[in-house]
């Protein structure tokens, strides 16, 4: 079964953007005052950068846990690993970050990185669109969230929608700090 989700440039607009202004912030708060020779500095900047994303996504920061997986899943600065995002997706979304939960549910909607479940979809979808209302300036995203799910729900039987239904109100944030 295929769903069709939003164009990946809507779709991950959020996570490019918080992808580009974390660089931005980690490279300038720590850049010296010296400039950068070449870009094999630059490279490895970058790269302690991201060891110090990967550090605090193990830490159980919901950010760097969503900006890893966006990394992994836009192959942007690492290999592309729709897997790899997903786990880190994953992580975040326990914990009750928004978008995390919109690209986890968009994942399972296309079965990218995780075996399609329409039922899983429908759960972080309807999570991200809740949790998302209740976050002054993030109607966009409460808006796309429900309009995903709104397309898996056309995919499901009644039974399916009910237990999603069912399983997102049971559902319990689970912080790793």
């Amino acid at each position: 079964m295929h769903i069709a989700v939003l164009p990946r440039s809507n779709l991950f607009a959020v996570g490019r953007s918080l992808l580009a202004a974390w660089l931005l912030a980690t490279l300038m708060g720590a850049s010296s005052a010296a400039p950068m020779e070449n870009s094999e500095t630059a490279d490895k900047a970058a790269g302690g950068h991201l060891a110090r994303l990967h550090q605090d996504a193990e830490q159980g920061s919901p950010l760097a846990q969503y900006l890893l997986g966006a990394f992994y899943q836009l192959g942007e600065a690492i290999p592309q690993d729709y897997a790899e995002a997903a786990n880190w997706y994953g992580r975040a979304a326990d914990q009750g970050l928004a978008v995390a939960q919109f690209a986890l549910g968009a994942m399972y909607a296309r079965g990218e990185g995780v075996p399609e479940d329409v039922v899983r979809a429908h759960i972080w979808l309807s999570l991200s669109a809740t949790h998302a209302a209740q976050i002054p300036g993030a109607r966009k995203l409460t808006r796309e969230a429900q309009e995903l799910r709104d397309e898996v729900a056309q995919k499901m039987t009644p039974e399916q929608i009910l237990e999603a239904e069912q399983l997102a109100r049971e559902w319990k944030p689970k912080r790793e700090r």
